[in-house]
């Protein structure tokens, strides 16, 4: 005996296959692409440049003026990783000086070749100039993919975001996660291994034989 099925229980069979493959292909728009172990989220350095401009007078730079840069200094909170520039279209030597002193109370020296900032240098004024760099991982969290299916075996679109986010934080200079920390010639490995190297070359405490210890009578 052959049986028909309804022409609209075909339609609706039809119609739910269409559904389903539907659904299918738009939770597959949402999966992650990143088939590395490189994370797509990479922390990026910014850099602000903050400025005041003091009185130099006569040259030099006078008392109430390097009072006030000293109180920038402070409510700016200057710390390690910042760095300072000076703008002195006189290019005074003293007026110099007297911003390194006040510079190397925070153990910071002033660098050569000072940024451009908006704005000129009127006459009889110097502009100091603080260069502050931020780090920070743009899109994080991501947790733009909403399937749970990976067919791709690609990685989370939250990857690398805890490590980078937390890398961003701690760093104490910025700028080194871009041209790394200058530390010279003698490394911290180096001076580890001088310290082995010199123990090794020191002869042994019995080289020359145990000394001979008597007991004392009272």
């Amino acid at each position: 005996m052959t049986m028909k099925t309804p022409a609209f229980t075909r339609r609706a069979t039809g119609a739910a296959l269409a559904l389903s493959i539907g659904l299918a292909l738009s939770g597959c728009g949402g999966m992650p692409s990143n088939r590395s172990l490189n994370s797509v989220h990479e922390p990026i350095v910014e850099q602000t440049n903050y400025t005041l401009d003091v009185g130099t007078g006569g040259g030099g730079l006078p008392f109430p003026e390097q009072r006030r840069l000293a109180g920038w200094f402070a409510a700016m909170n200057l710390k390690y990783g910042d760095r300072i520039y000076i703008d002195d279209p006189v290019g005074s030597s003293a007026t110099r000086g007297a911003i390194e002193v006040l510079a190397g109370r925070y153990g910071i020296l002033v660098s050569d070749d000072a940024p451009v900032t908006p704005g000129f240098v009127a006459a009889g004024t110097t502009r100091v100039i603080i260069a502050r760099s931020k780090a920070s991982v743009p899109g994080c969290p991501d947790w733009s993919a909403k399937s749970d299916v990976n067919l791709g075996n690609a990685t989370s679109s939250n990857y690398g975001c805890a490590t980078n986010s937390n890398l961003a934080a701690m760093v104490a200079n910025p700028e080194h996660l871009i041209r790394g920390a200058d530390t010279g010639s003698d490394t911290l490995v180096m001076s580890s291994n001088k310290a082995i190297q010199s123990y090794r070359k020191a002869d042994p405490t019995s080289a020359d034989g145990l000394t001979k210890a008597g007991a004392k009578e009272n």
